[in-house]
């Protein structure tokens, strides 16, 4: 097709003759809207570059309290949900090397906490004086949360009548009296 007749279809169009492979013989045109096509190329170059998830940490001692414990997976929660590859380190320090057994009993619990959000990508290692695994996140759809508390799913306190109020008051008031 002639080059005039081609811009001449676009203009009555309202689109732009796009050339899309300059160095073929002939060079290939289009005919589309140039601006619509830059958006879509910077939206697909965004979303390329934001699949890319990050690396955190979570680390562990052998003789963790359940407190700490339970602290340490729902922070490790958090980081799954968010779609982040989850590191779990437990460290051993002077002569807890001696029971290591004890370290890989508390990886595999928390391993086994976190099933319902992540997967382990391999087996629990013993690295120098540190057992490390990796956790990659479920699907989004397949996660469920469990030891995180979002504020949404927090009922919101409840609210005292006035008269209610009054008599905390005034029951104060008696006793300091």
């Amino acid at each position: 097709m002639d080059t005039k007749e081609a811009l001449s279809i676009a203009q009555e169009a309202g689109l732009d003759l796009v050339e899309v492979a300059g160095n073929a013989r002939p060079p290939v045109c289009r005919i589309m809207d140039f601006g619509k096509y830059v958006y879509e190329q910077q939206k697909k170059a965004k979303d390329s570059k934001g699949s890319s998830s990050k690396t955190k940490e979570v680390k562990f001692r052998p003789r963790v309290d359940v407190h700490d414990f339970m602290t340490k997976l729902r922070r490790a929660e958090q980081f799954l949900d968010k779609g982040n590859k989850v590191k779990l380190t437990l460290s051993f320090r002077g002569r807890e090397m001696a029971h290591t057994e004890i370290g890989y009993d508390t990886i595999g619990r928390a391993i086994k906490d976190l099933d319902h959000m992540a997967t382990a990508d391999n087996t629990p290692r013993l690295v120098g004086r540190n057992i490390n695994v990796m956790l990659s996140p479920l699907p989004a759809n397949k996660r469920k949360p469990k030891y995180s508390t979002h504020a949404s799913d927090e009922p919101e306190p409840e609210e005292l009548d006035d008269e209610e109020e009054d008599e905390d008051n005034d029951e104060e008031e008696a006793k300091s009296e």
